[in-house]
Order: structure tokens, then C-alpha cells, then sequence
């Protein structure tokens, strides 16, 4: 079974998904965080789209080293910024779905903090990573908009505030 076609089909969807969210995303709550240890809402969210534009550097890179300062993270204002930079960041991972093969899921690629390994996978494994973080941190920011009232859009099924897919 060929795997690239799944993660391509994945990644689609979860875009998708995403996108529901961030549209339902509320400027006003920017700086929220339900605990002093949580991320605040907009770096969180700022997060998930990000991680759209993971499989370019994944499949163009051997690792992320943050000492040497491979990561610049993105600042954002606003659910229009937002929604901005996940569908840029999701067209990256559609451009470099469509150059690739079967065989360049094989690679290696890990993440450094100079010498110290933090992760190491093979290319598949991190593609896979990236939607578990995909669903990991949108469920974050799903408690987020519970605990303000916002409406949380269904992801997989109906949510309780919805019977939308």
C-alpha cells in the first residue's frame, strides 16, 4: 500500500478541519490562557497553522536544529492573519505533496538543539508527527473556546455544539 496518497488525503482534511476553527477564532481573546503554564490563544493557534508548512521543511531538510536557529516563529494578530498563513502554509504542503514519491518518505530528518538529538524520524514519521500535532493542539484551543463560549466546530463528528460535519 502506497502511504504518500493517505498523507496527502490527511493533511486535506485536517486542513479543512482547521479551518472551521480558525474561523470561528475571536480576536478579543488573543492573550487567553486557562492556566500561567498554558500557550496564550493566538501562539497556539499561531502553532497549528505552522504546522501546515512542516512537510516542505521536513522533505527539503535533514533536521531542525533550534539552536542554530532553524525555527523563526510567526506573530500574528488577528483570525484574517490566521487564516492567511494556514492557507499559505497548507498550500506549501500541497506544492511539495505533488513533487513527491513514494521513496522520499524513506529519508531521515530530525530535531536538534545543537548536538542534543530531541527527535529523530524517518520522513514518513515525521509527517505523521505533524498531524498528530495537527490534533493534539487543535483540541487545545477547542477547550480554549469552551471555556470563553465559543461554539467548537465539529472535527470528526458533531461536536456538542454542532451536528455539522
Amino acid at each position: 500500500m502506497e502511504t504518500l496518497p493517505i498523507l496527502k488525503q490527511e493533511f486535506e482534511a485536517e486542513y479543512q478541519i482547521t479551518k472551521k476553527f480558525f474561523e470561528a477564532y475571536d480576536d478579543s481573546l488573543n492573550d487567553f490562557a486557562p492556566h500561567e503554564k498554558s500557550m496564550k490563544m493566538m501562539p497556539l493557534a499561531t502553532h497549528i497553522a505552522e504546522i501546515f508548512g512542516w512537510p516542505e521543511i521536513i522533505m527539503k531538510t535533514e533536521k531542525l536544529d533550534f539552536a542554530a536557529g532553524d525555527y523563526k516563529p510567526t506573530f500574528l494578530k488577528s483570525r484574517s492573519e490566521l487564516l492567511q498563513k494556514l492557507d499559505e502554509d497548507y498550500q506549501k504542503t500541497r506544492q511539495t505533496f505533488s513533487g513527491m514519491q513514494e521513496s522520499d518518505l524513506e529519508g531521515r530528518w530530525k530535531i536538534t538543539m545543537g548536538e542534543q538529538v530531541l527527535q529523530d524520524f524517518s520522513k514518513y514519521t515525521a509527517l505523521r508527527h505533524a498531524l498528530n500535532q495537527i490534533t493534539h493542539h487543535r483540541a487545545q484551543l477547542g477547550v480554549y473556546y469552551r471555556l470563553n463560549g465559543i461554539a467548537v466546530p465539529a472535527s470528526y463528528g458533531p461536536s456538542a455544539d454542532t451536528e455539522e460535519l
